[in-house]
């Protein structure tokens, strides 16, 4: 096959349907007005505590406050309160949550709570403190930004959503009043939108409306690299044409306006789902390094464009910390990381215990474990890549000679599939389980319950039941409800 070619000319890139024309050394006059505008240095400046301001294009004015508190209320609802109050209202929110969970487990399929290990705040198990998060602005690595119509009803608004689909009222408002969004992810989306209108090419709104740009993403680390991905629908272009549209954004971050948020990579990725995988439709990168690279816990860590990373950094380190604590991982034991991501929780344990085994969907995220593994000399280390109720159930049988097993899982928000249940259910080895949540409730009730039911051979629950000792909050995600609770359950 021949790989598709872009037609150059000495004023620019074209394209035979001419979609798209760009002149990286005289642009265009549509594009003049705008690059005028984001190069003489009228720029509004806003910085936090701690960062280095940034420019932003002086197209963007000022959206009705009303716009920016509705999304600030939706988006970031405790915005309003100080740091300390926060955690006061997120500590009875997880209460209420663990007090709901205690009764389904007393109700549900007979199971009696022990009173055997500690209690605490009304509960048959130890609720510790909240453990807060050492970022309380700006915390996000990960951004993800929208395209739709904004509050002045222009299409090519990149933001975040106000509204529902179901009551068509959806509005795209810009985002960089969020304190949770650091000011680079916000700088990154409104020169993006400088780009979407000097393009043009239209949006894409609703796939059967037609339309190409869709969603931006923003992945940033501790030393300011920034990495952005760019979503296309390709619609019924060709490849001569999707060609011009790849080399038309790359010139406007590397020479045009958009040069000033100094990206470290850009990747463009042609999708026709709502989501795409790597596997689905590759991330194409159009310039810079393929990854981008962060510390922690000790450890150089990894992240490719899909893979999964806690989205605040310092909080991840106390979390890990947590995980580690419970886990009492030695020597003796494996560990079991099941929806390991890029594998840090098991690679930051590797020197206390004496053999990981982390499952990973996503097979990029894997190979970053697995690099990170051979770059900080970490040996004892085995990851695998696919769907971890097909991996899992071989895997614990090569594993049954007698050696304990620490279970620690980290699923998505829609749960641990019944088989991988079943597994660790039927695992004798598995005698203590670690397990993460950040929405415990809907699924993870359901596999809780199932993990501390009496065995069942009609849902092939054979194994003894796990009990519930610890619940330990960690809030990673501040100015929101949301909260990661780590369980602790042995047997």
């Amino acid at each position: 096959m021949h790989k598709p070619r872009c037609f150059l000319s000495r004023v620019g890139f074209f394209s035979k349907s001419g979609l798209l024309y760009w002149c990286p050394g005289k642009p265009p006059y549509w594009s003049q007005l705008l690059w005028g505008s984001a190069c003489k240095g009228t720029f509004t400046k806003s910085c936090q505590r701690g960062q280095k301001s940034q420019k932003k294009p002086s197209h963007i004015g000022t959206i009705d406050s009303s716009w920016e508190e509705r999304l600030a209320d939706v988006v970031t609802p405790l915005w309003r309160l100080s740091y300390e109050e926060q955690l006061k209202v997120k500590f009875e929110a997880q209460k209420k949550i663990l007090r709901r969970l205690e009764s389904y487990l007393q109700k549900f399929n007979g199971v009696k709570v022990t009173t055997a290990a500690p209690k605490s705040e009304g509960l048959c198990f130890l609720l510790h403190p909240i453990i807060p998060s050492p970022v309380i602005d700006g915390y996000r690595n990960k951004s993800t930004f929208s395209v739709n119509r904004g509050p002045d009803g222009n299409p090519k608004t990149v933001g975040y959503y106000l509204g529902t689909w179901r009551d068509r009222n959806i509005v795209c408002v810009r985002s960089n009043h969020l304190k949770n969004i650091p000011e680079k992810h916000s700088q990154v989306a409104q020169y993006y939108e400088v780009f979407l209108r000097q393009s043009p090419l239209e949006p894409c709104l609703q796939f059967h409306e037609g339309g190409h740009w869709r969603e931006l993403i923003v992945r940033t680390n501790s030393q300011g690299h920034t990495m952005a991905i760019v979503t296309f629908h390709p619609q019924e272009l060709s490849q001569e044409e999707l060609c011009v549209q790849k080399e038309t954004v790359k010139e406007f971050f590397i020479r045009g306006p958009g040069a000033g948020c100094n990206l470290t990579s850009l990747y463009f990725q042609e999708s026709t789902r709502t989501r795409c995988s790597h596997q689905q439709s590759p991330f194409q990168l159009l310039f810079g390094e393929p990854h981008i690279f962060e510390e922690l816990l000790g450890l150089k860590v990894r992240i490719s464009p899909d893979a999964f990373f806690q989205i605040n950094t310092a909080g991840a380190e106390m979390l890990y910390r947590t995980i580690g604590k419970l886990s009492g991982v030695n020597s003796n034991t494996i560990l079991l990381d099941i929806c390991c991501g890029t594998g840090v929780i098991g690679l930051s344990l590797a020197k206390n215990t004496s053999q990981v085994l982390g499952i990973e969907l996503v097979e990029q995220a894997v190979e970053d474990a697995r690099w990170t593994a051979a770059f900080n000399g970490i040996t004892n280390c085995e990851f695998y890549a696919g769907q971890a109720e097909k991996i899992l159930p071989q895997l614990l049988k090569s594993k049954e000679n007698g050696q304990l097993i620490v279970a620690v899982v980290n699923p998505a928000r829609a749960g641990l599939h019944y088989q991988v249940v079943q597994a660790i259910r039927n695992c004798r080895a598995i005698r203590t389980l670690v397990f993460i949540s950040c929405k415990p409730y809907g699924e993870t009730t359901r596999n809780i319950i199932e993990l501390c039911c009496p065995p069942n051979s009609d849902k092939k629950l054979l194994g003894k039941p796990f009990v519930l000792r610890q619940a330990v909050p960690v809030d990673l995600f501040p100015h929101t409800l949301h909260c990661e609770l780590v369980f602790l359950f042995t047997r």
